[in-house]
């Protein structure tokens, strides 16, 4: 098939700068990876991380998943405009009670997460069905199947990112163009530990006491639980995501964690949407003692599967 080009966004830092590093690192050879980012004074990380494949088989180009002049840049800038495999990845998050999240916050968390793909997608799509080929892979996340407490927004946006990649997916095939969503569950990276840090500091004085005390004596630490017990690294969904785009017949969606998988099917189980509800409810407010248990369950069936 020859060296294929993936232009990879949101590189500096977290999974983005996982894929692209991994990629660029390909054994066999098989990418030249074009890893962007909205400011390139933050490439020094991805330098260190692409190591000796740095102006080789990884270029460092300027990309605003915001402006659409500077994504049509970006691809006018490499050679017939050809990008084999895009990567989106650029996003940013949103936790805590509603009230406390104004309109214009909540636009520019959709002008990223969603916008910023389908700005994208728009821009590199026309090339892709000239080309009769192309393979369009989005990270989403497991939120963009199950909502989660306090998540209101960002879930939202992912939901609009599946919604938009399962419909396009459809046509996409006509033209032998392959659409692959990644959803990882919890991922320890320093974007997630600014969210949180962020959000321990926040503002919650337009909401109620009640709604104040259950995010910060109930949410935020049953958070850091989930991410203990269930975290993954960005190199993990890295490598994942590689599996992912080597694959003879790329899945429409791939679920990184598989120790998350039992919550997500919840909701396939029951169509009227009252077990995975009911089931949320009772282990946040009711029991616990049965999810602490639970997840220190899956914090050791976590470690068997890593020592194998």
């Amino acid at each position: 098939m020859g060296t294929r080009r993936v232009l990879v966004t949101g590189c500096s830092s977290g999974i983005g700068l996982a894929v692209a590093a991994r990629l660029a690192k390909d054994e066999l050879k098989r990418f030249k990876v074009i890893a962007t980012m909205r400011d390139l004074g933050k490439r020094m990380a991805l330098e260190k991380a692409a190591g000796d494949s740095l102006n080789t088989n990884l270029e460092i180009k300027q990309l605003d998943a915001c402006c659409e002049a500077s994504i049509r840049e970006c691809v006018n800038s490499l050679p017939d405009r050809r990008v084999d495999i895009l990567v989106s990845n650029a996003g940013v998050g949103m936790i805590g009670p509603l009230e406390c999240q104004s309109i214009g916050a909540m636009k520019e968390l959709f002008d990223t997460n969603f916008f910023g793909m389908a700005r994208l997608v728009k821009e590199v799509l026309p090339d892709m069905k000239r080309r009769q080929s192309g393979h369009i892979v989005v990270m989403s996340s497991v939120m963009g199947i199950q909502g989660l407490l306090f998540n209101d927004v960002y879930s939202a946006s992912k939901f609009a990112v599946e919604g938009f990649c399962e419909s396009l997916a459809v046509q996409a095939m006509k033209f032998n163009i392959k659409t692959t969503l990644v959803e990882p569950g919890p991922v320890v990276t320093e974007f997630e530990r600014k969210v949180y840090e962020d959000a321990e500091k926040m503002d919650l004085s337009e909401t109620d006491e009640e709604t104040a005390k259950i995010f910060r004596e109930v949410y935020l630490p049953y958070s850091k639980k989930i991410f203990t017990s269930l975290g993954q690294t960005p190199e993990d969904v890295a490598e994942q995501t590689v599996n992912v785009i080597t694959a003879e017949e790329p899945p429409l969606r791939h679920q990184t964690n598989r120790l998350y998988m039992p919550m997500t099917a919840l909701k396939h189980a029951d169509p009227t949407g009252r077990l995975p509800l009911d089931a949320f409810y009772k282990m946040i407010f009711k029991h616990d003692a049965v999810f602490s248990a639970t997840l220190g369950l899956l914090r050791m069936v976590q470690r068997r599967v890593g020592k194998r």
